[in-house]
């Protein structure tokens, strides 16, 4: 069955564009976490939405399963398949600015570093998260939380408009007014509805940021935490603090402050102060940068190669029971490589109402991402285990539900909480859409 999948391909789309084996299909058949091993039938590198949808077709002809990559940067591996068919986006990254409508139209395959760059020369920038190969579209579709969240909202929250793929062939324009129930659901509900070939995103100008980095030793960990905890309760939406647990010079755990102001620099500095100096920091920073230079700062963090477990949690913030748990999240680690970052979710992205997008928590809160991370040589036994306990000690003080881009695929109680009241219409736009089950990508909760 796929043997005749793949000759089809090849003889529609032409053989470069279809890999059923060869160095080109090993590459293609890996994503940024190493851990995952799946042996897709056949990858196609489609050129063009009409591409895209040739591919969909004969994957739904031949019965094959179907799954997109975009980044690659999903941590359980779900743009792969075993024996399915991929749809390989990668070659799909143009990013075109309209500077005067402040309107980037971005295609698929296009990576956050590519929408960033393309904005810059303009004196705008597109609202991403903190990884600059992470999927622009994967980023969007799940919701996107990032350091711009308190002024600009998430990057789903940008998103004007999309073009999609849907299951049964039809390449349809998704906005406000054509689609718009599809539009509703990718501003949060993932990749689970068709192949997105193309965005269009808003773009803000914002030239440069003003960002700060803090190491604080670990004795003082649970004081500073606490301290941040206050601040954030008050915080203006010009700010936005990712905070959490990653290894100090010596390898062992320490507690880092990452502030970034998206508003007027010289109102920024001293508050940035504030947050670095909330206790004796051994590192501390700040400085105006574009948010090209935003994103290199995490890029050692995500280091392609090596092997991830990841868990999530909501908090509604800084509570004594959340700081207890994340510190002996420090404390037990398996590996230096190993942490917790705790994304800072308010302001403008905690007004939008909670059924203007599927996206499921527009309250103020905490978004916790536990990740393990070892070298391919290193038993993951006990890094998974790990995980699992940090994710199990926070679950008495977490909220319902959870981030679906994060969560894991057994993470059933979460899921089930994961969009709160907007599950009904979601289910209901699923079944208009793709009635057939497709597509999956980030869990749902039907």
């Amino acid at each position: 069955m796929s043997i005749g999948a793949a000759r089809e391909l090849a003889e529609r789309l032409g053989v470069d564009r279809v890999l059923v084996s060869g160095p080109e299909y090993q590459r293609a058949s890996r994503v940024w976490n190493d851990a995952v091993r799946r042996r897709p039938a056949v990858v196609v590198r489609p050129a063009s939405a009409a591409q895209v949808r040739t591919a969909v077709l004969v994957a739904r002809e031949h019965g094959l399963a179907l799954s997109v990559k975009g980044g690659g940067h999903d941590w359980a591996g779900r743009a792969l398949n075993d024996g399915g068919l991929v749809v390989d986006l990668g070659g799909l990254r143009e990013v075109t600015v309209d500077a005067g409508a402040r309107v980037a139209t971005v295609e698929g395959g296009a990576t956050v570093r590519d929408v960033i760059a393309a904005a810059a020369p303009h004196g705008l920038l597109a609202v991403g998260g903190t990884v600059g190969g992470v999927g622009m579209a994967g980023l969007t579709l799940g919701g996107g939380y990032g350091p711009l969240v308190g002024r600009l909202g998430l990057a789903a929250d940008n998103l004007l408009g999309a073009t999609v793929v849907l299951a049964d062939g039809r390449i349809v324009t998704a906005d406000a007014t054509a689609e718009p129930d599809l539009f509703w659901a990718l501003r949060g509900g993932g990749g689970n509805f068709g192949v997105v070939t193309a965005l269009r995103v808003r773009l803000h100008p914002v030239p440069r940021l003003v960002t700060g980095f803090a190491l604080h030793a670990w004795p003082g960990a649970a004081a500073v935490l606490a301290r941040l905890g206050d601040l954030l309760a008050t915080a203006p939406d010009e700010l936005t603090v990712p905070s959490g647990v990653i290894s100090g010079p010596d390898g062992g755990p320490a507690v880092f402050l990452s502030p970034t102001w998206c508003g007027d620099e010289a109102a920024g500095g001293p508050v940035l102060d504030e947050v670095l100096g909330l206790g004796a920091p051994v590192v501390a920073e700040r400085s105006p940068v574009t948010y090209h230079d935003l994103l290199a700062r995490f890029e050692p963090y995500a280091a392609g190669g090596r092997h991830h477990e990841m868990r999530t949690r909501s908090l509604p913030g800084y509570t004594a029971g959340a700081i207890e748990a994340l510190v002996a999240a420090g404390e037990a680690r398996t590996s230096p490589l190993s942490g917790v970052v705790v994304h800072h979710f308010h302001g403008a992205a905690a007004r939008v109402p909670d059924d203007a997008t599927a996206f499921g928590n527009r309250r103020d809160h905490l978004m916790v991402e536990i990740g393990a991370v070892w070298e391919p040589d290193d038993p993951a036994a006990p890094h998974r285990a790990w995980t699992e306990e940090v994710w199990s000690a926070l679950s008495g003080v977490a909220l319902p539900g959870g981030y679906p881009s994060l969560l894991a695929p057994g993470d059933r109680d979460q899921i089930a909480h994961a969009y709160g009241d907007n599950a009904a219409r979601l289910k209901g736009v699923k079944a208009h859409y793709d009635p057939h089950g497709v597509f999956t990508a980030t869990p749902l909760p039907f």
